[in-house]
């Protein structure tokens, strides 16, 4: 069996579909599916059983055993940057991480889990050090501290523990996370509504548009986890960007492109101010350094903003 936290979301779902391409059925999914339409992220999928979250949090502490378990993919987080409510934020992102942890190393099974190119701030070097990194809100905050409870253990740990700092990551069954989900995605619901696509203004010295972030398409980020499913040697705490920055102007023009071989009208930016309460705890610009996971053995190529993004709009246009 293999164990998917977050099963239904974004990133947890699209696994699954990774899983189930490779011939895995037998995967267990843990989420919390107070929001139903989650569940439409796995009605194209095959899973063997689902688990609401807190009971699976009870389970791994009376240290219940699921049979034989192959590998954990934890994805399931509080991935909100706007949730100031500390307590909540610790409780699920960090402590139910930490007894995961628990559970699988006293068991020696791999546990593959989502971290966050959040925890270095405003940056400017993306490197997976602690002299880079500043978490600027509880989410960040909640995962730079689980990086910085597993540090210490990574050298003795007998089996396979990998944490990914995912950075920009946009495709495919996302809809459901609102104003969280990627700029393609809105990209896409602003030329279908009015053939124009809104982005800010300039700021931290950048033009209008022109801020630049590590986007990353989820069939890399799949791809990444599900090799490390094939390498269990391979542990520690590693970048997962693209490794080039691409500002927002290039997501718009791709979505635009897309917009204009399929038909809309129009396809022009507007530029709209950079709301106040982001100023100071924006990242205007990311770019993961790759170098430790390509020192790992990962040598695949990742896709650009002008290949990935295509890609993704084709998926939600065959499904509107």
């Amino acid at each position: 069996m293999i164990i998917v936290t977050g099963g239904a979301g974004f990133i947890g779902s699209n696994i699954v579909c990774g899983l189930n391409a490779r011939g895995y059925t037998d995967i267990l999914v843990v989420d919390d599916l107070s929001d139903g339409r989650k569940c439409l992220n796995l009605a194209d999928t095959d899973i063997h059983d689902y688990m609401d979250k807190d009971d699976f949090l009870a389970r791994l502490q009376t240290g219940e055993d699921f049979g034989k378990v192959e590998a954990v993919f934890h994805e399931g987080a509080c991935s909100a940057t706007t949730e100031w409510d500390g307590r909540f934020v610790m409780k699920v992102n960090y402590e139910y991480t930490k007894a995961l942890l628990a559970w699988c190393v006293a068991r020696k099974v791999p546990l593959i889990y989502a971290s966050s190119a959040s925890v270095y701030g405003m940056g400017p070097t993306f490197r997976e050090a602690r002299s880079y990194e500043r978490p600027l809100n509880m989410y960040a905050y909640s995962k730079f501290l689980f990086d910085c409870h597993l540090r210490p253990q990574l050298e003795n740990l007998e089996s396979q523990v990998v944490g990914l700092r995912y950075f920009n990551v946009y495709g495919p069954r996302e809809q459901h996370k609102g104003s969280m989900a990627s700029v393609a995605f809105h990209f896409h619901n602003q030329l279908n509504e009015s053939g124009r696509v809104r982005l800010f203004e300039g700021s931290d010295g950048y033009g209008p548009g022109e801020q630049r972030r590590d986007f990353i398409h989820v069939d890399d980020v799949v791809a990444v986890n599900l090799w490390l499913l094939e390498n269990p040697a391979v542990k520690g705490i590693f970048n997962l960007g693209t490794g080039r920055a691409q500002s927002f102007n290039d997501v718009a023009r791709a979505a635009i492109r897309w917009g204009k071989a399929h038909g809309t009208e129009g396809g022009g930016i507007d530029y709209i101010p950079f709301p106040d309460h982001l100023r100071g705890r924006y990242q205007s610009f990311t770019e993961a350094d790759m170098d430790a996971l390509r020192k790992a053995g990962y040598d695949r190529p990742f896709m650009d903003v002008e290949t990935g993004v295509p890609r993704y709009l084709d998926w939600l246009a065959a499904r509107s």
